[in-house]
């Protein structure tokens, strides 16, 4: 196999065996803690601009399994494991991961300490680097490495065109890089599901005259989606009953007031604790975020926080007083504890039978 090697910016190298394609590519470098589901990983939008590292030490062992996607494609700018299986097993294969990886054109590496590399990153926060099948130039890499800044997440993630599915009460989603079946989920309920780009107007959305909107997950810096946050401050106005999670939890808060904080090494997996402080049950979600809702940056009188993540304590779900909207950070349409995505989609049905009633 081709030699590859991780540079990350702080001058670390870890040399492996190049997966996928050969070739280098630059981009943030986290780590995610499933133990599976690496097709919904590579597909998911929110891993635009990121190089992907799995704490799982064996990644490919049930093969290729096309309905298991996330998106409609691979976001992530490379992919690192321990060991990727040759050869794997499941009934529902359809190929092998190494293969995919190569006709995606990913760039990969294998058979590096990815133990070494977590604790770095969580000792010392995600970090930019390289995968590359050559240490030529390494000054010259860094400053490349040093250079990089993910861009125009959303727009490069979000929806081309306006779809619709379901039939009922209309609702909006506004997909600002959604992966999963959200729209199918709440179509399931009996509603008319209109998916819109994240570059649609406020007035274009109200004159759908949607009874509620739902704010999809994505990518990036959410203050730095300035277009989309100003056009919520347009949309907040009508009041209509919301539903925003990931991203959308996020942007929403910053259009009522709220702070974000960039978190040292994100929530990125299927095992992330969240207590809901009403109940004091705890449910395992699945995340995929680098920033959260600062807490008290918005007033009890606007926002209280109704959950929060068991492991430092963030926000994890908000329920506005001033109008019937709630958010929440993690994956509503995620496979690893259905009940709470369940729970949160009818909620968002009983908030829109109240508020038009």
């Amino acid at each position: 196999m081709k030699k590859a090697y991780l540079i990350l910016e702080n001058g670390d190298v870890y040399e492996g065996s190049s997966i996928g394609v050969s070739g280098e590519s630059i981009g943030e470098v986290v780590f995610t803690t499933g133990m599976g589901g690496y097709m919904e990983t590579l597909t998911d939008p929110g891993y635009y601009g990121q190089i992907i590292t799995h704490t799982f030490p064996l990644i490919g062992n049930y093969g290729v399994v096309a309905s298991d996607n996330g998106g409609s494609k691979i976001y992530a700018k490379g992919y690192i494991v321990r060991e990727l299986c040759q050869t794997g097993s499941n009934f529902r294969k359809e190929g092998e991961l190494g293969a995919w990886l190569e006709e995606n054109g990913v760039v990969g590496i294998e058979g590096i300490d990815t133990r070494r590399l977590t604790k770095t990153i969580r000792e010392y926060g995600v970090m930019n680097g390289m995968i590359t099948p050559s240490l030529a130039q390494k000054a010259q890499k860094l400053e490349r490495i040093k250079e990089y800044k993910i861009k125009d997440a959303v727009m490069s993630t979000t929806c081309s065109e306006i779809t619709s599915v379901g039939k009922g009460e209309r609702v909006v989603l506004i997909d600002y890089g959604a992966s999963g079946c959200v729209a199918e989920k709440l179509a399931s309920r009996g509603l008319e599901v209109i998916t819109v780009p994240a570059s649609v107007k406020a007035e274009e959305i109200l004159a759908l005259n949607p009874v509620g909107i739902v704010l999809s997950g994505g990518a990036g810096n959410p203050t730095e989606a300035k277009q989309m946050i100003a056009e919520l401050k347009k949309l907040n106005e009508a009041k209509l009953p919301t539903f925003a999670y990931s991203l959308g939890h996020q942007l929403l808060a910053i259009s009522l007031g709220g702070k974000i904080r960039k978190l040292k090494y994100g929530h990125r997996g299927a095992s992330q604790p969240v207590k809901d402080l009403s109940t004091g049950k705890v449910h395992v979600t699945s995340q995929n975020h680098g920033y959260v809702v600062m807490n008290g940056s918005l007033p009890e009188t606007v926002a209280k926080t109704t959950m929060i993540n068991l492991n430092d304590k963030s926000c994890e779900a908000l329920e506005y007083q001033d109008r019937p909207a709630f958010s929440v950070q993690f994956d509503p349409a995620s496979l690893v504890e259905p009940l709470i995505g369940k729970d949160l989609f009818d909620k968002f049905i009983a908030t829109l039978e109240v508020s038009n009633a």
